[in-house]
């Protein structure tokens, strides 16, 4: 089954788009780092059994220390603009998307299975810095940051900003669907920040609105029923450290305000107190929601948006960057005490082929079981959730049932707006404004055309 990961926004200044071989993960060694091979100026891919990768003319030889793969297991030509791949007469196979396969031309996100190591070929992402040796070390910014190391130039490229922005008093928004990491990097910008206070995460949507205030900024002993003792609040728990509202968009507009006043007057007033204490905090904001849209929507305020927009990063889902899908696997497992864990090729097989649509923390839950389960050896699919073993519903193909062609005005149409919604990350405002067209005309069009906004966000 091809999946076809979305191309972030950004990718346009990283130079010209060629077709790019990743190594993403070695069910026999996780915690190899993977790699990546830009395929510009080959015509023939050479994989096997190996340590080097080298260029040999227009030929590209890959060496993969997998003991499961042959010397000679599988050959990538180009054809025109094309690429087939044909498997070399080997014991094990090939397979692309968990499909044994002999010789078959090769889609954009097609997983590529040889021994217990996976590969993810695309036909199409930037090539940023073209430089030899021909396999690129494909991890970055984790010299920066172990929690912002991505296999993806674009997401590299959003990632890359970040440590000058920590080092700032500019607010952040962090948007991306729910289990994407949003915390994850919240902290990283916190640790990266040097700022000497607590890093102090507040769920918002958790938070009853007539406790708000109490929460946020503190009380009095007496100032209310129940207010037995003096608490400092949790923004000055944050004081000279950096302060999370996970979920902003859930906040009442009575909590909007509240916070508003904050924001503008850099003070607190406890409850119950007379006096305003000032505190220096840095303020991250996450959301799942589309802020922009909530405002138009009238469910979120306009001039507090403004005071929490200075820098804006998306995190694309999981099924958006499965390049990144061995990084993660590595590092969730160190984090769960697995860092010698291995997986078997049906595993691995698994975990490329699953959608994740709750994103890294399904994929972190996902590990965490299996480890448990697996007991100190190799984690197989019966130590995986039945939905991440059970294969993907073959497509159906019925003559009914499929679709017609777009006639050429709204074929064009729909290749304007699914450029739009990659540059501006399925944010339907703002491509609603670049189009000069309703926002409601913009959701009318992904109907028609059978898109899903998440896939761009």
């Amino acid at each position: 089954m091809s999946l076809t990961p979305v191309i972030p926004r950004g990718t346009r200044s990283l130079g010209p788009c060629i077709p790019w071989l990743f190594e993403v993960l070695d069910c026999a060694a996780p915690q190899r780092p993977p790699r990546a091979h830009p395929l510009a100026g080959v015509s023939e891919v050479l994989l096997g059994r190996g340590e080097d990768v080298g260029r040999d003319g227009s030929t590209l030889r890959i060496g993969v220390p997998d003991r499961w793969m042959s010397e000679s297991h599988a050959r990538l030509r180009r054809l025109g603009d094309q690429w087939q791949l044909e498997d070399l007469g080997t014991t094990n196979g090939t397979r692309i998307g968990g499909q044994r396969a002999e010789k078959r031309e090769l889609a954009d996100g097609d997983a590529l299975e040889m021994g217990g190591t996976f590969f993810l070929f695309r036909a199409a992402l930037p090539s940023g810095t073209f430089r030899p040796p021909q396999c690129v070390p494909g991890v970055h910014l984790a010299h920066i940051h172990p929690d912002l190391a991505t296999m993806s130039r674009a997401l590299a490229e959003d990632f890359g900003r970040l440590p000058a922005i920590a080092r700032s008093a500019v607010p952040v928004v962090l948007a991306g669907e729910t289990g994407t990491g949003k915390e994850v990097v919240a902290r990283a910008v916190h640790q990266l920040s040097g700022r000497a206070g607590r890093f102090v995460a507040v769920n918002c949507a958790a938070i009853a609105p007539t406790l708000l205030a109490s929460e946020l900024f503190g009380h009095r002993k007496g100032a209310f029923s129940g207010a037995l003792e003096n608490r400092p609040g949790l923004v000055r728990a944050a004081d000279c450290g950096t302060l999370l509202l996970d979920e902003v968009a859930e906040l009442s507009p009575e909590a909007q305000g509240a916070l508003l006043r904050f924001l503008q007057e850099g003070e607190i007033r406890a409850v119950g107190a007379t006096d305003a204490a000032r505190v220096d905090v840095r303020v991250i904001a996450a959301s799942h929601v589309d802020l922009e849209e909530a405002v138009a929507a009238g469910t979120f305020r306009a001039d507090l948006l403004a005071r929490l927009s200075g820098f804006t990063l998306c995190l694309p889902p999981l099924r958006g960057r499965r390049e990144d899908l061995g990084l993660l696997v590595a590092a969730l497992l160190r984090r769960h005490g697995g860092a010698r864990a291995t997986l078997t090729a049906g595993a691995g097989r698994a975990l490329m082929r699953y959608r994740w649509p709750l994103n890294v923390r399904e994929l972190e839950q996902c590990l965490a079981a299996a480890l448990a389960l697996a007991g100190g050896h190799a984690i197989e699919p019966l130590h995986l959730p039945l939905a991440v073993v059970r294969p993907p519903p073959p497509v159906q193909a019925f003559a009914g049932l499929q679709p017609r062609p777009l006639a050429p005005e709204d074929a064009a149409r729909r290749e304007e707006l699914v450029a739009l919604l990659r540059d501006h990350r399925g944010n339907v405002a703002a491509v609603a404004r670049a189009l000069g067209k309703a926002r409601m005309q913009v959701h009318r069009w992904v109907k028609r055309f059978q898109l899903t906004l998440a896939d761009y966000r």
